[in-house]
């Protein structure tokens, strides 16, 4: 169990995070079925696209239940952007259910004048609280966001950060216990995603 393993299914930014978590030096496993998840200390799911071939493609993997006993177990677990939406229950850009892992609702974001749909580009993180990426004092963290859906928890206590869109703010990080989930992409944020990622390695 020394490999971090890197669920392939399809959506979008896997190369970039292996590129990432490789440059850290760890070694990475990309997951197509339940039989390799046995090797590794941990688990990523990555993802750029729509919430329902999102689940779709999951499902045909045959990986959702492995997935979810996983988190479930204990062991380290992120998701990054569609990685992270996928997790909750339901979304308004869908008609799938979601894995249900974290109770709540993935929200379109409203329409706030000069603020433009989808949300991109890159944002500063406001620390909410002392978590395992970031803590309550630290500023100047920027990172790459492209979104047009964000996270609604019920539990709104699991949200450590979030980012300013206009006079809201959307969750931008969830952690539960094991869990740690971002809406942004740690793996374009340069040297600022990078640190990121290897604070979560520390974890480990």
């Amino acid at each position: 169990m020394s490999k971090i393993g890197l669920i392939d299914y399809g959506m979008g930014n896997i190369h970039s995070v292996k590129k990432a978590i490789e440059n850290l030096e760890e070694e990475v496993l990309l997951i197509k079925s339940k039989l390799q998840i046995s090797s590794c200390k941990a688990l990523i799911i990555p993802g750029q696209g729509a919430f329902d071939p999102a689940i779709e493609n999951l499902h045909k993997t045959g990986l959702i239940d492995e997935i979810k006993k996983w988190i479930i177990s204990g062991k380290s677990f992120m998701g990054i952007c569609l990685g992270l939406q996928i997790l909750f229950e339901e979304s308004e850009e869908g008609n799938n259910k979601g894995l249900g892992i974290i109770k709540g609702k993935i929200k379109k974001i409203p329409t706030i004048k000069n603020q433009r749909i989808p949300h991109i580009g890159w944002c500063n993180l406001v620390p909410l609280k002392d978590g395992k990426l970031l803590r309550q004092e630290e500023r100047n963290k920027w990172v790459y966001f492209d979104h047009s859906y964000f996270a609604s928890p019920n539990d709104e206590s699991i949200v450590t950060a979030s980012v300013e869109y206009g006079p809201i703010n959307l969750t931008a990080i969830i952690e539960n216990e094991n869990l740690i989930a971002c809406q942004f992409h740690p793996e374009k944020s340069g040297n600022i995603g990078q640190s990121l990622l290897y604070r979560w390695l520390k974890t480990i």
